[in-house]
């Protein structure tokens, strides 16, 4: 085979895969959700609060302890 004819088909190739990648990608156009666009029924407004996590003080010295426990003895 020629090398023309190689890089014809090449040419040929990524241009198809482009044109095919071009046509399958769905990028989503920026809007606002409100509640007459959504097919549910949204949450109640009580159960839309979210509650503060509570951290636990000794969680960084649960993961220090965790970290010297793994090391090698030699």
């Amino acid at each position: 085979m020629k090398l023309e004819i190689a890089r014809g088909l090449f040419l040929l190739g990524a241009v198809g895969v482009t044109c095919v990648a071009a046509a399958a990608w769905h990028e989503p156009k920026t809007q606002v959700i409100a509640p007459k666009n959504l097919s549910y029924c949204p949450l109640p407004a009580q159960e839309r609060r979210v509650e503060a996590m509570k951290t636990d003080e000794d969680l960084l010295l649960f993961m220090f302890g965790l970290t010297q426990g793994a090391r090698s003895q030699s």
